[in-house]
C-alpha cells in the first residue's frame, strides 16, 4: 500500500496517541481524501507517557498501576521526547488491554496503521544502557521479574496490544503495524525495519544481509530507511540505496529531522528520473510482491531470500552477503561501492536472463555485470513467469526454460501462480496457476483458475523473452503477434512457435 508516515513532529508535544490539530485540521476529511487517491495514513506512537497530571492517559495509567516500577515500588521515570516519562508494563495483560483501547479514536479519524518507535524502550541518558534500568520490575504474565528478562519482549508485546486493538476495532481489515523493536514471533503482529542506521556505503551493504537475516529468522516483511536515517547521503549513495530498496518488502524514505533535505527531487537530474523509473518499476511489480506475501502466509517463505536458497548444496553461494533473491524468479545484485559501474555476481544453477536486455547467462559461475547509474544488475531465472501490472493490464513476462542445444529434445516444464484479492480484508480470493512447457522450438503456457474473486484486469499481455516468435495460438486460434507480445483476454492455453538460434548463441558465448 502507498502510505504517508507521520513522525513525532506531527504530535502535540511528542505525546502518545496525539496528532496536532493545528498541523492537521479536519484530519478525518484529509484521510478520506487520501484513501480516495489510494494513499493511507500511518502515524507514529512511542511508549513513553509524559508525567503530567493534566494528562488523562497518565492519570488512567497511574490509577491502573500500569507503569513499570523499581523494586521498592516507586515508578520508573526517564527522559524521552515528551520530557520525563513513565512506561507501561506490556508484560501485564491488563495493561495491554488498556493500551489497546487508546488506538480507537485515531482509527475513527481514518488512521490506517501504526508505527511503533523508541520501544526497546529507549530513553535519553548519557551513559550506560539507554533503556530502563535492569532492576525495573515487570509483571511477566503474573510471575514477576526484572527488565533484564523483559527487555527483549517489550516491543513485541506492545505490537501485540496494537494488533489486538486493530483486530477488535476493524475486524474486517488487516492490521498494519511496523515496529522498531521486537523478538521471536514479531511477525505475528508487525513488520519491522532496520532502525536509525547511518548514511554510508558500508551500511548500505550491511542492509542487504540484515533484511535477508530477518527473513530467515521468521520476519518476512522488513526494509530500511532509504539513504540511511542519520547523515547526508550523496546523490549516488541515495540512488543506489533506492534501487536496492525497490526490491525489499518495506520501502520507505525517512530520515532524521536534523539532516539536509533528501526528498528524491532534491538531487535533480539525472537522479530524479532514475528514481522515478525504479519507483514505477516497484508499482509494476506489485502482483509479484503480493503473490510472495501470500506465499509467506502459506509456507513461511520470506520474500527476500539468500542466494543459497536457489541451491543450498552450492558452497560458493553460502557466503554471498551482497545480493539476494526476491522470490524464486529475481536475483538482485545491488551496487554497494562508491563509483561502482559493474560488479561480480555468483549465479545459482540453471540459466538467468538479464532483466534489462534479455542476455542469458549459464549459472553455477561467477560473472561480471554492468551497472551504469540508471540500473543495477537484475536477473530473472529461466523458467519463470514474472507478473507485472501496467495501465490495468496484466503483463505476463515469460522467460522460457533453457537447455543446451543437444538437450532440446526434452520438454522441460515449470509452474508459477499469481494470488489476488481485494487488497484488504478476508473475503474472496483467486489463484491463477500457470504451467510452462517447451520443446526444441515451441512453447506452451496453460492457465487454470481457483477461487471466487473476479479477475481484476481488463486485458492480458504475454511478453515472451528470448525467443523469436514465428506463430502463436490462443486457445487453438492463431493470432497476430506484435514483436514478442501477444495481447489477449484470459486464456486456457497459449502455444508459440519460435526459434532458439539467437538465444542459444548467447548462452554458449
Amino acid at each position: 500500500m502507498s502510505t504517508i508516515h507521520l513522525d513525532i513532529d506531527s504530535q502535540v508535544e511528542f505525546r502518545a496517541f496525539t496528532i496536532d490539530p493545528l498541523r492537521f485540521p479536519n484530519l478525518a476529511n484529509f484521510t478520506q481524501e487520501l484513501r480516495q487517491m489510494g494513499v493511507q495514513f500511518i502515524t507514529i506512537n512511542n511508549p513513553g507517557i509524559k508525567c503530567d497530571r493534566k494528562s488523562n492517559l497518565y492519570l488512567e495509567g497511574e490509577v491502573l498501576g500500569a507503569f513499570c516500577t523499581y523494586p521498592d515500588g516507586q515508578t520508573v521515570t526517564a527522559p524521552v521526547w515528551p520530557g520525563w516519562c513513565v512506561f507501561p508494563d506490556f508484560t501485564n495483560p491488563l495493561v495491554r488491554k488498556w493500551w489497546s483501547r487508546q488506538y480507537e479514536y485515531l482509527l475513527d479519524v481514518g488512521i490506517a496503521g501504526f508505527w511503533h518507535d523508541m520501544n526497546e524502550p529507549a530513553v535519553f541518558i548519557t551513559d550506560g544502557d539507554r533503556s530502563l534500568p535492569k532492576v525495573t520490575q515487570h509483571c511477566l504474565e503474573g510471575r514477576g521479574g526484572e527488565h533484564r528478562e523483559a527487555h527483549n519482549v517489550y516491543g513485541l508485546l506492545e505490537a501485540r496490544a496494537a494488533y489486538e486493538s486493530l483486530c477488535h476495532y476493524r475486524p474486517h481489515q488487516r492490521p498494519f503495524i511496523v515496529s522498531r523493536a521486537g523478538w521471536a514471533g514479531l511477525q505475528r503482529y508487525s513488520w519491522t525495519w532496520t532502525g536509525d542506521i547511518n548514511s554510508n556505503w558500508n551500511m548500505l551493504r550491511i542492509t542487504v544481509s540484515m533484511v535477508v537475516g530477518l527473513g530467515l529468522s521468521g520476519i518476512p516483511y522488513s526494509g530500511s530507511d532509504i539513504g540511511g536515517f542519520q547523515g547526508n547521503p550523496s546523490a549516488e549513495l541515495y540512488l543506489r540505496w533506492f534501487q536496492m530498496a525497490t526490491f525489499h518488502p518495506f520501502f520507505r524514505t525517512h530520515s532524521s529531522n536534523n539532516v539536509a533535505n533528501r526528498n528524491p527531487w532534491f538531487y535533480g537530474e539525472p537522479y530524479l528520473s532514475i528514481l522515478r523509473d525504479f519507483l514505477q518499476l516497484r508499482y509494476r511489480l506489485l502482483p509479484y510482491f503480493y503473490t510472495l506475501s501470500w506465499e509467506a502466509s502459506q509456507k513461511g517463505y520470506p520474500p527476500v531470500r539468500p542466494v543459497f536458497w536457489a541451491d543450498s548444496n552450492d558452497s560458493a553461494l553460502w557466503d554471498v552477503d551482497d545480493a539476494f533473491l526476491l522470490g524464486d524468479a529475481l536475483l538482485v545484485c545491488p551496487i554497494t561501492e562508491k563509483g561502482g559501474r559493474q560488479r561480480q555476481a555468483i549465479l545459482p544453477k540453471g540459466y538467468w536472463y538479464n532483466f534489462w536486455d534479455d542476455m542469458v547467462f549459464q549459472g553455477s559461475q561467477q560473472i561480471t555485470l554492468e551497472a551504469p547509474l540508471e540500473r543495477i544488475p537484475l536477473l530473472v531465472k529461466a523458467g519463470s513467469i514474472l507478473p507485472m501490472e501496467e495501465d490495468r493490464q496484466l503483463i505476463l513476462h515469460i522467460y522460457p526454460t533453457l537447455e543446451k542445444t543437444e538437450n532440446l529434445s526434452v520438454t522441460p516444464t515449470s509452474s508459477f501462480c499469481i494470488y489476488s484479492d481485494a487488497g484488504d480484508g478476508y473475503g474472496k480470493w483467486r489463484l491463477d496457476k500457470f504451467q510452462m512447457q517447451r520443446n526444441k522450438n515451441s512453447l506452451e503456457v496453460t492457465w487454470e483458475e481457483e477461487g471466487d474473486y473476479d479477475f481484476a484486469y481488463t486485458s492480458v499481455v504475454v511478453q515472451l523473452h528470448g525467443d523469436q516468435v514465428e506463430q502463436a495460438w490462443v486457445d487453438e486460434k492463431e493470432v497476430i503477434t506484435k514483436g514478442q507480445k501477444i495481447e489477449c483476454a484470459k486464456f486456457s492455453k497459449i502455444r508459440v512457435q519460435g526459434l532458439l538460434l539467437k538465444l542459444t548463441s548467447q548462452v554458449e558465448a
